[in-house]
């Protein structure tokens, strides 16, 4: 591959990082269709056994962003229907106030439908700390596989 391409791919997989982390973009799958279409452009054993192992690591991170993330919520007896809440009044946050307020949606969202159903101020906060560390947790986790991927795909790239 030329030294664009490869100047594209990475700017692609960039691209898919910060989607990670700002969710409107599909991160995970943009980092790898970026590596995908490295692979196919460069038709090698290694690039193939490259995609592989992305995908491997990828999948895993997606599975524990879902699993693990859900359980701790779960124990901490926080409702998929609280978390609806916070995404809707986050993404209503998102253009009232650009970016910072799917936070501040998010979080405000989940308070209110916790102290709806809990009606006591702090049990909602602590329902609310634990719904925040979850979705932090499951975005650490899905940018750790996004970087593994990409660390891979580097070495493969400078060898």
């Amino acid at each position: 591959m030329t030294t664009v391409g490869l100047v594209l791919v990475a700017l692609a997989i960039a691209v898919g990082m910060v989607g990670i982390l700002v969710p409107l973009l599909p991160g995970t799958l943009l980092v790898w269709a970026a590596i995908a279409v490295w692979a196919v452009v460069e038709r090698s054993t290694e690039s193939w056994l490259v995609l592989g192992v992305v995908t491997a690591l990828l999948g895993t991170g997606i599975l524990v962003k879902y699993l693990w993330p859900a359980r701790r919520m779960r124990a901490a007896d926080v409702s998929g229907r609280t978390l609806a809440v916070g995404a809707v009044l986050g993404i209503v946050g998102f253009f009232v106030i650009p970016v910072a307020g799917l936070l501040v949606g998010f979080v405000l969202g989940v308070y209110l439908a916790e102290l709806i159903q809990r009606r006591d101020q702090r049990r909602a906060w602590a329902a609310t700390v634990h719904a925040v560390k979850g979705v932090a947790l499951s975005v650490g986790v899905e940018l750790v596989a996004a970087v593994l991927a990409t660390g891979v795909w580097a070495v493969a790239v400078l060898t």
